[in-house]
């Protein structure tokens, strides 16, 4: 089963927004502080293409992007097709 995980950092405005969006959505995914976790931060920059800012979010193979992204995808009525085509419930 694929998961969605959620890069993180502290005092992240748009952090806390993402994941407030999943929780609300009840869509269940797994956070990786990369200030907690330095060493996920190469991990995030490598599967992101590039990106250092944080939140960096991935729905099962897919890279979402950031907030912007994930809260463009859901208003658009897009975020439950990524869903049920990574094989997400």
């Amino acid at each position: 089963m694929s998961s969605v995980i959620v890069y993180t950092g502290i005092l992240c405005g748009f952090c806390d927004r993402a994941k407030g969006l999943l929780k609300e959505k009840n869509i269940k995914f797994k956070e990786i502080n990369i200030f907690e976790q330095p060493e996920k931060k190469d991990e995030m920059i490598n599967l992101s293409g590039g990106r250092m800012t944080v939140p960096q979010i991935f729905i099962g193979n897919k890279h979402i992007g950031g907030w912007d992204d994930l809260y463009k995808l859901n208003n658009e009525g897009h975020l439950e097709n990524i869903l049920k085509s990574e094989g997400i419930e």
